[in-house]
């Protein structure tokens, strides 16, 4: 039997009952279920609100029934355009409005953020009507923007961590270099001297042996007190960052056996000492996995300073890098080369090389008035 054949008694006790049904499901809904008509010459209506405005607006539903106007009052002057750009967007391309935005509720004296879905429908005479719900999101945002700042005092707190330590692995390159080289300089010309007078007289061989060793292990000591200083820190970087490049690239061809190039389009490329020390250890560190990891045979190394950005990228011809690799949990290189990166304000991308391999691109944001260059070096 359809509903249509039922006497009108009975057809009033089954709508009853579907609306009773369909308040039941509305009434368990958490925020504002909702029916917004917007007119052909712009006036607005609210055909349907549950009780949850009274509750998510501070409103009740006569009060925005008789002036639907207020809600839009109810949004924060700087929320209104995107509100009202999403509304036309959602009519113009019949898809649903989504939009998040704050709003200030008079009742409590204070500002939510809610989210607004709708499913926009085309009525006759270029009206549109629009079925949605409103929640609060006020506990979700203060969640989000405490991760933000979060995550804003731990950068700080790196990159602070890593000034510090360059400046205590200066200090040490400093001390190992004048403290350990002076007394290591000191004990080679000792030996030289004493050496020189033990060739007027004869002396036993075993005992020249022994001059000539001691003179060699001084020798090798001198060498890794140099190496070490410079690993802790190049005093080259006191010359710029493309000193401190072209000198790394050169231990690196020669210690990884990887012909590797490196080009830049200024000698002055505008950074302060953190800056240029932080870039200086991403493309470090960059060298380091290549040596480590890709198995490549080449690899460039470009530095430009442009109108906007300093860029640095190190492209090699290896196995490439899969995203199995960057997810791994000690891969502690590379998320260290992200943080530096993020701390100066700058970007780190991974992409497949044309034919192979990787390239790592860093951005950093620069302002400059001079013209870009053509790569030299």
């Amino acid at each position: 039997m359809s509903t249509a054949a039922l006497p009108p008694a009975d057809l009033a006790a089954e709508l009853a009952q579907v609306r009773a049904r369909f308040d039941a499901i509305v009434s368990n809904t958490p925020g504002l279920v909702y029916q917004f008509v917007r007119e052909a010459d712009g006036s607005v209506a609210f055909p349907y609100l549950s009780d949850g405005c009274q509750a998510l607006l501070g409103l009740a539903p006569a009060d925005l029934h008789a002036a639907p106007g207020r809600f839009l009052e109810l949004v924060l002057p700087e929320d209104r355009g995107s509100y009202l750009d999403a509304m036309q967007a959602s009519a113009n391309a019949l898809r649903s409005w989504n939009w998040e935005g704050r709003i200030w509720v008079d009742a409590w004296k204070d500002v939510k953020w809610i989210n607004l879905r709708a499913t926009p429908h085309a009525l006759p005479g270029g009206a549109m009507r629009w079925d949605g719900m409103m929640t609060n999101i006020t506990e979700s945002k203060q969640e989000q923007q405490e991760v933000r700042q979060s995550r804003a005092r731990l950068a700080e707190l790196s990159a602070h961590s890593d000034r510090v330590k360059e400046q205590e692995r200066a200090r040490i390159a400093r001390e190992i270099h004048d403290e350990l080289g002076g007394n290591l300089t000191a004990i080679k010309m000792a030996l030289a001297m004493l050496a020189a007078r033990l060739n007027g007289i004869g002396i036993d061989p075993t005992l020249r042996e022994r001059t000539d060793y001691l003179d060699s292990l001084v020798d090798r000591t001198i060498d890794a007190v140099h190496r070490i200083s410079l690993d802790l820190r190049p005093a080259l970087l006191d010359l710029g960052l493309v000193a401190a490049l072209e000198w790394q690239v050169r231990e690196f061809d020669k210690q990884a056996g990887i012909e590797t190039t490196f080009s830049y389009n200024q000698r002055d490329m505008g950074l302060d000492e953190d800056q240029s020390t932080a870039l200086f250890r991403v493309a470090q560190e960059a060298l380091t996995n290549i040596a480590k990891h890709a198995e490549a045979s080449r690899v460039s190394v470009k530095l430009a300073r442009l109108r906007h950005y300093v860029s640095l990228k190190i492209t090699d011809d290896g196995r490439g890098i899969r995203q199995a690799d960057r997810a791994k949990p000690a891969s502690f290189g590379l998320r260290g080369m992200v943080e530096r990166t993020r701390a100066l304000g700058g970007t780190l991308t991974l992409s497949h090389a044309p034919g192979g391999g990787t390239v790592v691109a860093i951005k950093i944001r620069h302002e400059s008035t001079g013209t870009e260059a053509t790569i030299a070096g």
